[in-house]
């Protein structure tokens, strides 16, 4: 958790502690990226307004890490905290790598079921196969990598966990009800178009042409249909 708020940092780390997390705290970006640099974690809580930076800056560092087995994956998921209210600041959060963002204040249960639903989306459906081929792209959900023209396509976990359900359901069309059901996140609201930004970042890393997608089909007035014949 890299958050300067002492008090908050604090109760955050003994009411997770409480359900079985250990939380490591730091007050700012370096200490926050010594850390992460010198061991692996499961997710980062991340402060949007730090006093050494900018949460987003530090969320485009940490997707920008080496993957290297020594130290947190690129692709660790990140839940972004912050006081401000601005609709744009979690659309931004989303474009640049975050999986989930919650505005403070919070309650400590509220923080803890998004967590956890994170957390839950790394665990794919038992009846997908472990590598889903379509044409040139290729999802292997062992090892969480997605492929076109064998080179691998960068996006966050939960972009990642996104295509991999809308792929498991190939031809059917999904609206953005169900998957968020899928993923087994949180009730989306009827104004919240931040599954949008997810399936415009997945576009920009499988398509050929995002602005013209051939994977991603949006299906005007219900939502999206992952193509089952792909070239």
């Amino acid at each position: 958790m890299i958050e300067d708020d002492h008090r908050l940092a604090a109760m955050v780390r003994d009411y997770l502690a409480q359900q079985s997390f250990v939380v490591t705290l730091a007050e700012d970006i370096a200490q926050g990226f010594a850390f992460l640099q010198r061991e692996p974690f499961d997710l980062v809580l991340l402060d949007l307004m730090l006093p050494d930076g900018n949460g987003l800056d530090v969320c485009r560092q940490i997707r920008a890490l080496p993957s290297t087995a020594s130290t947190t994956s690129p692709n660790v998921p990140i839940v972004m905290l912050t006081a401000k209210g601005d609709p744009m600041d979690r659309v931004i959060g989303l474009e640049i790598g975050a999986d989930d963002y919650i505005p403070k204040p919070f309650e400590p249960r509220e923080l803890l079921a998004r967590i956890r639903a994170v957390l839950r989306r790394r665990e794919a459906p038992s009846n997908v196969k472990e590598t889903m081929h379509f044409g040139r792209l290729e999802i292997d959900r062992d090892a969480r990598i997605t492929r076109v023209n064998g080179v691998a396509r960068d996006m966050t976990a939960y972009q990642f966990d996104l295509l991999v359900a809308m792929a498991a359901r190939a031809g059917r069309v999904l609206t953005r009800e169900q998957l968020m059901d899928l993923l087994k996140g949180e009730t989306l609201d009827a104004f919240d178009r931040s599954i949008d930004v997810h399936i415009a970042r997945i576009r920009a890393a499988i398509e050929d042409d995002p602005k013209h997608p051939r994977r991603i089909i949006t299906v005007r007035g219900a939502g999206y249909v992952f193509a089952k014949a792909q070239e």
